[in-house]
């Protein structure tokens, strides 16, 4: 068999080489063509009035292309299939009249509702919540001026700098056509060939190998507008504006080793987080932050504002708060609301506007017509979770899955039958006028030349990381590109990550078995079309504008509580009620959650003859659901579970992953039964510690400097 295994991949091996070499003979192939046979110089940017201009209606080639990719699948999502929601309430906590005329930010009285849906990016309805990737994270709110969809992710930018590439993107990462596989997974030659090639991917792609990509919970992740839109106020000033939340509990990931073994134990672990946090009442909370640019500062930055795979560093532009959402009823029905809920960034209510940036262009375009094709019908805006709060009145009539019944005779404007009626309203009623910004450009297909720094943000992200970060950002390069098999592709992206940084760079060949190769034989970028001037678009040589950015690093997030972690206790009959009765209290006053885990399902009895219920029992159950672990004493409890193996690589496991440990009294005799008797001394293991210091080991989520002890821990 293992004859047959080997000579099979040798023969695979052998084809692939051969391809490889007719792709050199002739690397120019078929010519790439509209679905009417019309030939492409340039697949890669959209037609736009002028570089920096806004992205023209008439492109067909991006219609027919973004138009084809929104209606690949029905009718689950293409992207962001896999996902959770909720309701809530925005409130304002102070107006902000200089900058927006917009309702929600001028009156501090009101609370408006949102619905919120988290969701993956890459996966399929049914793939794993803990899968590396991006999550996305959009806020519909029930404006009283009309419903506004800010529509982002965990991460503050994104892969590609204009829409056209889009199609491209998700086509690399989804499972390869050939085979369907791999499911919810960027590990595989396709994504890397393509990264590889389009160096704008580099700066969201460093974000996907750190554990951003990887939340502790929903509610522990930040989210991002992505793009730089614009603030008008009564006056008609502008300001650039980019849109941060903010989580009340910090901003906090779980390993890799940990994700992969969750998703076995439990593949909704995300949705169930969110769903038992609102049903105990422990309200999700964000704080939405603005930083905001004026109009005459657009061209001060060494980056340029519009392009979306750029941030703005919070030490250069201050994130101004000014408001926050609550999260505080779950869904009645899934389907209904969180499955039929169609976001759009279109949707904006007067005092917002869109820029210029060439992905937020094309999104403009794409999501309604994804939801055309999603839901089947344009009265999508019927359905009752995305229905504004406000009426809505127009000639729009018919079409399939019509749910009003207008009444009236007209069905046009202008009308004198119907008097007029629905009439035109002023800007001073609260009319949405659009920014009238001044244009005067070429139309031209291309992209500016300002977009070409693809190095230097990666740089400042990696610099801006704590060690231990660092070294999570090495491993996951290591792992996903030893998933790949094309030894080319692996060579091309230690090329391009050494252009980020050296050392990462190193560290990553190192684990491949390779050497970062000194050059390579074609240009790097080739996200230009065929005319261009490839020497205008290269990517420059990195900068270092910023030495680093704390706010980047989740090493300075919040670390003061322990509300809604999740704690196990170790328990079997006979356990000291009174050490569990101290323990618990302490906690659970601080709002944690504790979890008996038992030899069985059931019920136990502790050393004052009281019963109380099993959450889990051990085998059921892993390590790695639950924030840290306790262990109360009682001989005959602690016996049980030293004669259960299960318990011992339980705490092993907690101990890999550098969480906080505590045991009293012979709960010690556990201790000694695992890796962990060795390493007492850690500073996050407590043996008849005090309540308090516990909490705080586990407010500040892991023991980090544990990490190369905990290497040597096999489970």
């Amino acid at each position: 068999m293992a004859k047959s295994n080997k000579k099979s991949q040798e023969k695979a091996s052998s084809k692939k080489q051969e391809q490889l070499e007719q792709h050199k003979k002739d690397p120019s192939g078929k010519p790439m063509t509209t679905n009417q046979g019309l030939k492409v110089n340039d697949t890669n940017n959209s037609l736009k009035s002028g570089e920096r201009g806004s992205t023209l209606l008439e492109d067909f080639l991006l219609r027919e292309k973004i138009t084809h990719f929104d209606h690949e699948r029905i009718p689950e999502r293409i992207v962001h299939a896999r996902g959770s929601g909720a309701h809530g309430v925005f409130e304002l906590y102070k107006a902000i009249p200089e900058f927006t005329k917009a309702g929600m930010f001028n009156d501090t009285k009101r609370k408006t509702p949102v619905f919120v849906r988290f969701s993956t990016v890459a996966g399929s309805k049914g793939s794993p919540d803990l899968a590396r990737d991006v999550r996305g994270f959009a806020v519909k709110f029930y404006t009283e001026e009309g419903t506004w969809d800010l529509v982002g992710n965990n991460m503050p930018i994104f892969f590609i700098q204009d829409a056209m590439k889009f199609p491209d993107l998700v086509h690399s990462v989804k499972p390869e056509p050939n085979k369907e596989i791999p499911q919810a997974a960027s590990a595989h030659d396709t994504f890397y060939d393509f990264v590889s090639h389009a160096t704008e991917t580099l700066h969201n792609h460093i974000w996907a190998m750190s554990d951003r990509a990887i939340p502790r919970s929903y509610r522990m992740m930040e989210g991002f507008g992505i793009h730089t839109f614009r603030m008008i106020n009564d006056k008609g000033e502008a300001h650039f504006v980019k849109f941060h939340w903010k989580p009340l509990l910090g901003v906090h990931s779980v390993t890799w080793d940990e994700a992969v073994k969750i998703n076995g134990a439990d593949a909704d672990f995300h949705r169930r987080d969110l769903w038992d946090a609102i049903e105990a009442g422990q309200y999700p909370e964000w704080e939405l932050g603005l930083q905001l640019i004026p109009e005459k500062d657009e061209h001060k930055f060494d980056f340029d504002l519009l392009d979306p795979t750029k941030l703005v560093p919070e030490e250069m532009v201050p994130v101004k708060i000014v408001g926050k959402m609550t999260l505080n009823r779950n869904p009645d029905n899934f389907f209904a609301e969180t499955e039929q809920v169609a976001f759009l960034p279109g949707h904006i209510v007067p005092g917002l506007d869109f820029t210029n940036d060439p992905l937020l262009q094309g999104r403009l375009f794409s999501y309604r017509d994804t939801q055309l094709s999603r839901l089947g019908t344009p009265n999508f805006h019927q359905i009752p979770i995305n229905r504004p709060v406000v009426e809505n009145h127009n000639n729009q009539r018919d079409g399939h899955m019509q749910m009003d019944i207008p009444k009236g005779q007209t069905a046009y404007f202008p009308n004198t039958l119907s008097g007029g009626c629905p009439h035109l309203s002023k800007m001073s009623e609260g009319a949405f006028h659009s920014y009238e910004e001044r244009i005067d450009a070429k139309k031209i297909r291309t992209r500016s030349e300002s977009f070409s720094d693809h190095f230097s943000q990666p740089a400042l992200f990696y610099r801006s990381l704590a060690n231990w970060e660092k070294e999570h950002v090495a491993d996951a390069y290591t792992f996903e590109l030893g998933k790949c098999n094309q030894d080319h592709i692996k060579e091309r992206m230690l090329w391009v990550i050494n252009q980020i940084d050296t050392d990462l760079a190193k560290k990553v060949a190192d684990g491949l078995g390779m050497s970062v190769p000194k050059n390579i034989d074609k240009p790097i970028n080739q996200a230009i079309g065929a005319d261009a001037d490839v020497k205008k678009h290269q990517p420059g040589k990195k900068k270092i504008y910023l030495d680093e950015s704390p706010a980047l690093s989740q090493a300075n997030t919040k670390f003061d509580s322990v509300a809604t972690r999740k704690i196990a206790v170790l328990v079997s009959d006979g356990f000291s009620m009174s050490d569990y009765e101290k323990m618990t209290k302490s906690l659970e006053k601080e709002g944690a959650t504790l979890a008996i885990i038992a030899p069985h399902g059931g019920k136990v009895t502790c050393d004052k003859n009281v019963s109380h219920p099993v959450d889990a029992a051990i085998n059921t159950t892993e390590s790695v659901l639950y924030d840290a672990v306790y262990i109360p004493g009682g001989k005959k409890s602690v016996d049980a579970l030293i004669k259960e193996a299960k318990f011992s690589k339980f705490l092993n496991e907690a101990f890999k992953h550098c969480k906080a440990i505590a045991a009293d009294n012979e709960g010690e005799n556990l201790i000694d039964n695992t890796f962990i008797k060795d390493h007492k001394d850690d500073k996050a293991i407590f043996i008849n510690g005090k309540a308090s210091d516990f909490k705080t080991a586990i407010a500040n989520h892991r023991n980090w400097d544990r990490m190369e002890v905990a290497k040597k821990v096999a489970v």
